[in-house]
């Protein structure tokens, strides 16, 4: 039973963290500018987030969840505007690697920055409540929500070593006019989810 919640919560984690979004791009990014650490280091800032909203679920910590849900246009409008700054920053400025030299973010910045990223999504935990109601998970049951949350973990850390891996072991083998095309498109993207995210918040907040 044991090994088959972990499973269960390994491929939670998985299907939460595969989907293309903001951090997604942004691992890809840091991880073509900077390398393999601070891609993964990108990775595992929203693996912690996502832990932490999968725990918040699996035992039912009903005041967070309301808590969340009743700031989620200023969380929006907080994760919007990051979103729009990092995105119109790798707009202006050509990628650091070819410069010689790296962003600069360091592991706790690339790791405390899609960390926030991550809590200022409050839709995420909705997400997590959804899997664990689907599964049958009870709040009272805390051995089983121990090991749901730990596979989560497991299964999200594992999507982004993969990504970081995968984007590292190619990066070499990639012209700089395709790198900076890359890296140009992953700043558009970025600049879009920032936008969309702008525009959750001022429906959330104004309409």
């Amino acid at each position: 039973m044991a090994v088959e919640l972990l499973i269960q919560g390994a491929l939670s984690g998985l299907a939460i963290a595969a989907p293309v979004g903001p951090i997604n791009v942004l691992c890809i990014r840091r991880t073509l500018v900077d390398g393999f650490g601070l891609g993964l280091a990108s990775g595992l800032g929203a693996a912690v987030a996502d832990t932490l909203f999968g725990a918040i679920a699996a035992f039912g910590v009903a005041s967070v969840m309301t808590f969340l849900v009743r700031w989620e246009g200023v969380l929006c409008l907080l994760g919007g505007v990051v979103l729009v700054l990092l995105g119109c920053r790798g707009l202006r400025s050509a990628p650091p690697a070819y410069e010689g030299r790296v962003s600069g973010v360091g592991f706790f910045g690339a790791f405390a920055s899609t960390f926030g990223m991550t809590i200022a999504n409050p839709m995420t935990v909705l997400s997590f409540l959804a899997v664990f109601a689907a599964i049958g998970i009870g709040a009272t049951e805390y051995g089983a929500a121990m090991m749901l949350v730990l596979g989560l973990f497991l299964g999200s850390a594992s999507w982004w070593l993969g990504l970081s891996g995968v984007v590292s072991a190619i990066r070499h083998a990639l012209s700089e006019r395709t790198l900076v095309w890359i890296h140009r498109g992953a700043s558009v993207a970025i600049l879009a989810f920032g936008v969309w995210a702008l525009g959750r918040s001022a429906q959330i907040l104004w309409v």
